[in-house]
């Protein structure tokens, strides 16, 4: 048996002002440090020890996993980030207010752009390349995504680098990003498209897996 935590990071600035932020990087807020020490005194509880720890290239992640691992004393456990695990890309609406938008084009399109599954936000026209996608790919970052688009970018990560861990019995924690946290869940609970909407990750909530030896759900609990 073997388990997974899975774990959106604390508040981030963009979330208390109520910002679509995407891959933009934005850092924690004071609260959002409290929820992430208050994710990681639950984490603790559960005693599991973890053979590694995922998260994404941006700072709200990562700063919010830092806190977790040190709260649940496993400060040296490996410590992966990968661009595939970053937030779902916003496109041309990243930086924007959502309650402005809401007013200039309909709260119905704005829950559309939110919270479907295949639906595309307004692309930018092009992206500056940012120095630390430099090793991967000199037009890695994209100008806007669906979730099923994050879905497919997130896919391979768990298939190549998280479940084999699972597989040999090594617990896993993963600190990332709400669209990001649902592309995940989409695929290990088996959620239809059209129901995905409904599927909700809080700031700082974590929800713990625990699989048999082929990877199926015993148990789902948010602690």
């Amino acid at each position: 048996m073997a388990t997974l935590v899975i774990l959106r990071h604390g508040e981030s600035v963009a979330n208390r002002d109520n910002i679509f932020t995407g891959w933009s990087d934005v850092p924690l807020t004071p609260k959002g440090r409290e929820q992430a020490l208050a994710a990681g005194k639950l984490v603790a509880q559960t005693g599991v020890q973890f053979g590694a720890l995922h998260t994404s290239m941006l700072q709200r992640a990562i700063v919010t996993a830092n806190i977790v691992l040190e709260a649940i004393d496993q400060l040296a456990i490996p410590e992966y980030k990968s661009w595939r695990l970053n937030e779902r890309h916003y496109g041309a609406l990243r930086g924007h207010n959502k309650a402005q938008v809401r007013d200039e084009v309909g709260a119905e399109q704005v829950k559309i752009w939110r919270r479907s599954f295949d639906v595309v936000p307004p692309l930018l026209d092009h992206v500056d390349q940012d120095r630390r996608y430099d090793r991967f790919s000199p037009h890695l970052e994209p100008t806007g995504e669906s979730l099923e688009m994050a879905y497919h970018r997130l896919l391979p990560y768990w298939i190549d680098t998280i479940a084999p861990r699972l597989l040999d019995g090594q617990n896993q924690l993963v600190v990332a990003h709400g669209s990001t946290l649902r592309a995940l869940i989409k695929y290990l609970d088996r959620v239809p498209d059209a129901d995905i909407s409904k599927v909700e990750v809080a700031n700082g909530e974590p929800i713990q897996y625990d699989f048999d030896d082929q990877l199926h759900i015993l148990r789902k609990t948010v602690l």
